[in-house]
């Protein structure tokens, strides 16, 4: 299972939400996101998860320059990009920079045919991420509810060819009330391609918890503001990520 540190960044800081309310509910945690990225490289991501949170309400990258930065010092861990990204200069820019996976969100809802047309432009590139309240897709930097459910967009999406859906339970995130585990699971059950479980992972027993769903197609965690906080500690969480591939043989 991967696991996946999330640098939101907001003004240039690497901030945190809760529930995606980009106006009142922000927390700054640190003023330099490259560091913080080397940080998390060092304490044994597989991947970094980089957010321009500017972007997602702008409509297009905002702070395209720093995320280039942190692809730099992440070397040869992979990153992947979200916020913003709208259109296919977006998407070559971040590609050009060496982000590995771009992730598009509120156009691949808005007009689900653009997946299909960059997942044939840029194949094995295009991430999803379907962020769900009650079941639905969220968009526009999470302030409006689509009329979609979560399960009919990522099979769509799967047919378009993308890598992989990051399912985001908004409830939940930022809150540190546990990770909704049974709903990525669900989402998992419908799909052949990997799900990457996001919103709410807490502590070691969510990381517990995710790794018994990797049978099911829950391939990584999202982790967020437990990171921050101090209550998930990513290396702690490596050693249990290892230790449970080995027993099982290198499926977890």
């Amino acid at each position: 299972m991967l696991l996946i540190p999330a640098i939101d960044i907001k003004n240039g800081q690497c901030v945190r939400l809760r529930q995606g309310d980009m106006d009142k509910n922000v927390t700054v945690f640190d003023d330099d996101p490259v560091a913080v990225a080397r940080r998390w490289c060092e304490a044994g991501a597989d991947r970094i998860h980089v957010v321009d949170l500017d972007g997602a309400k702008a409509g297009y990258p905002v702070n395209d320059r720093v995320i280039g930065e942190i692809v730099a010092a992440a070397g040869r861990i992979p990153v992947q990009v979200g916020g913003g990204i709208r259109d296919e200069a977006a998407i070559e820019t971040y590609l050009e920079r060496g982000v590995e996976f771009v992730i598009l969100g509120t156009r691949a809802v808005s007009e689900p045919h653009f997946v299909a047309d960059v997942g044939v432009e840029f194949p094995g590139r295009i991430i999803v991420g379907l962020d769900a309240r009650d079941g639905m897709v969220a968009t526009d930097g999470w302030s409006k509810l689509s009329n979609h459910t979560v399960a009919d967009l990522a099979q769509q999406f799967e047919a378009d060819g993308v890598v992989a859906i990051i399912h985001t339970d908004i409830s939940r995130d930022g809150m540190m009330q546990g990770v909704n585990v049974q709903a990525s699971r669900a989402l998992a059950a419908e799909l052949t391609i990997p799900v990457i479980a996001s919103g709410g992972v807490t502590n070691i027993d969510d990381i517990e918890a995710l790794l018994g769903a990797v049978s099911d197609g829950v391939a990584g965690a999202v982790i967020g503001r437990a990171l921050y906080e101090g209550t998930i500690d990513l290396a702690a969480a490596r050693q249990l990520v290892n230790y449970r591939q080995q027993r099982s043989g290198g499926s977890a």
